[in-house]
């Protein structure tokens, strides 16, 4: 009895000591914020249903709903890796294969009954090439030095800080030119082939060796946490009893949940699942618009898909209603929760690191087709190889961007510190 409980006994203890004391009280609730945020959601899912229809309506809902649980769960990708690479740190990461775990079974089932609202639902399934390794590598990167994800930033501007605006401006210039330079990413480059692991093994197989690869990286999270015993991840404040779940904070294996649960709602919804930063370059096409560019001539805008998104109106567009509704979710995640804050001064060496992380990033994600969401969570669990490849990639970019996050005023995680 003692050689099988001697590894969980140890396993326990490695996750209780993942995280420091949940003794920090969340602030009262502002009222201000949260106000704002539901009179912005009403007019946002007014103005979606204005010009789409109702399922789009829907898929609004689920972007505010993935606001308010990134917020209150404070779930890190940027986060998490900086704490796994800098100091062994992994729980974060464990959060993620438990959230890929519940949307690869979830995902399962919706593509074997084809269950769905918008027609058959479809996986993210992108290339294997040159692209996605140049652009996982620059995403890893960037989002070190730009101090935020995809997804964080969404998050982060919902929830006032100012520095990430800048982050999301990076993101759109990134974005921009990723598809001025397209001809030469599909014309030059030689373009690799996509592999589903869905046609090779059946689903069955492709999720049985899925999750087989999730417990394993788990297990080596253990592994490595024990060898180098890092600090605990800091805990944000929280209220207490049946309040902490509207106004939290959530410990980050419900919060794993829960966006799985919702990513999946995305797919049946709308016909595809959760992705981001294909809307930032529709967002600078339009402002390139208004100062009388004429980005339709672009090669990338005349793909037929692309093209119907740069004539329809912003809120006809599946990727940005759900960015908008995370912002305004994050917004009042953040309000209830007493903890929306702008940053009134915002140091130069941070700022100029946010816009070229968010940069590296925008560019990035379109190289990679996608980014911490539409390529890694939303590839993994689509059971396309692309996503597992493009974590690695981005965890080797991570590496190099920490040892630039100095260069911008950043700090990384250290052993000796008393929380990471």
């Amino acid at each position: 009895m003692s050689v099988l409980t001697s590894p969980l006994k140890g396993v326990l203890d490695t996750e209780r000591a993942a995280f420091g004391p949940l003794d920090r009280e969340a602030p009262p609730t502002q009222p201000i914020p949260t106000a704002v945020a539901v009179l912005l959601a009403a007019l946002f899912l007014w103005g979606v249903s204005r010009v789409a229809p109702a399922t789009m309506v829907v898929t609004g809902a689920l972007g505010l709903a993935l606001g308010f649980t990134l917020f209150h769960s404070r779930f890190g990708f940027t986060s998490g890796w900086r704490q796994l690479v800098a100091v062994g740190q992994g729980a974060a990461i464990r959060a993620h294969m438990v959230m890929l775990g519940v949307a690869t079974v979830l995902f399962a089932v919706v593509f074997a009954t084809g269950i769905g609202l918008s027609g058959d639902p479809r996986g993210y399934v992108n290339p294997i090439g040159i692209g996605l390794i140049v652009g996982a590598f620059l995403f890893g990167v960037g989002m070190q030095i730009g101090g935020s994800c995809a997804s964080g930033t969404l998050f982060a501007v919902g929830s006032g800080q100012s520095a990430i605006v800048l982050t999301l401006f990076g993101f759109v210039v990134g974005s921009v030119f990723a598809a001025l330079t397209y001809p030469f990413w599909t014309n030059v480059v030689p373009q690799g082939v996509p592999v589903d692991l869905r046609a090779v093994f059946g689903i069955p197989g492709a999720l049985a060796l899925s999750l087989l690869v999730m417990v394993g990286i788990t297990v080596l999270t253990y592994v490595v946490a024990r060898r180098r015993t890092p600090p605990p991840v800091e805990r944000p404040p929280s209220a207490r009893g049946i309040a902490r779940v509207l106004r939290g904070s959530w410990p980050m294996w419900v919060g794993a949940i829960v966006l799985a649960v919702l990513n999946a709602a995305v797919l049946v919804v709308s016909g595809q699942p959760w992705g981001v930063t294909s809307a930032f370059g529709l967002w600078g096409a339009k402002v390139l618009q208004w100062f009388g560019a004429e980005p339709q001539s672009w090669a990338f805008w005349q793909v037929p898909a692309n093209a119907r998104s740069l004539a329809g109106p912003v809120l006809a567009d599946r990727v940005s209603v759900l960015d908008i509704g995370i912002m305004i979710g994050a917004l009042f995640a953040s309000g209830v929760g007493g903890a929306f804050l702008l940053h009134k001064r915002i140091p130069w060496r941070i700022a100029a690191g946010a816009v070229v992380g968010g940069i590296l990033m925008g560019y990035g994600a379109r190289l990679a087709g996608g980014c911490n969401i539409g390529a890694y969570f939303s590839g993994i669990a689509s059971f396309s190889l692309h996503g597992w490849i493009w974590g690695v990639v981005a965890l080797a970019g991570t590496w190099v961007g920490l040892r630039l996050r100095p260069l911008f005023g950043h700090t990384n995680p250290k052993p000796v510190d008393s929380l990471c």
